[in-house]
């Protein structure tokens, strides 16, 4: 059975506070994004895997289950593999950025974030051809 690509167009906002979520989902939606959002970290990456998002916006700190825990997870299915993982952190700190990376995700962004760097972050990771 061969695996469907990830839908570019599609971000998945993972992220428990709504009103960051309801900004994201402004924001995406107007750059012409399908964006889907969960707000917990329960079943977030069963989510993944039935949604094959292009990219997830993933905040660190969540209910249930973190952001660094949900990361890794995708990373150990070889068939997420191609998904991309940008995440956010209220903890904007050099060793929150190489934990998020020593994890497997392509990208970090402290909050609260620049939308124009956020933005360029979303295009950059969608377009890469990683």
């Amino acid at each position: 059975m061969v695996e469907t690509e990830p839908d570019k167009q599609r971000v998945l906002v993972i992220e428990d506070e709504d009103n960051v979520a309801l900004a994201l989902e402004f924001l995406l939606t107007r750059e012409g994004y399908d964006v889907d959002r969960w707000a917990t970290g329960s079943g977030a990456v069963e989510h993944i895997r039935a949604t094959r998002p292009g990219l997830v916006l993933l905040d660190v700190m969540l209910p249930d289950v973190s952001g660094y825990e949900i990361c890794q997870e995708t990373r150990l299915d070889p068939a997420l593999s191609d998904v991309r993982i940008l995440i956010m952190t209220a903890r904007g700190s050099i060793m929150e950025r190489r934990k998020s990376m020593a994890l497997g995700a392509d990208g970090f962004i402290s909050k609260p974030f620049d939308p124009k760097e956020l933005r360029a972050e979303v295009r950059h990771l969608l377009t890469s051809g990683a």
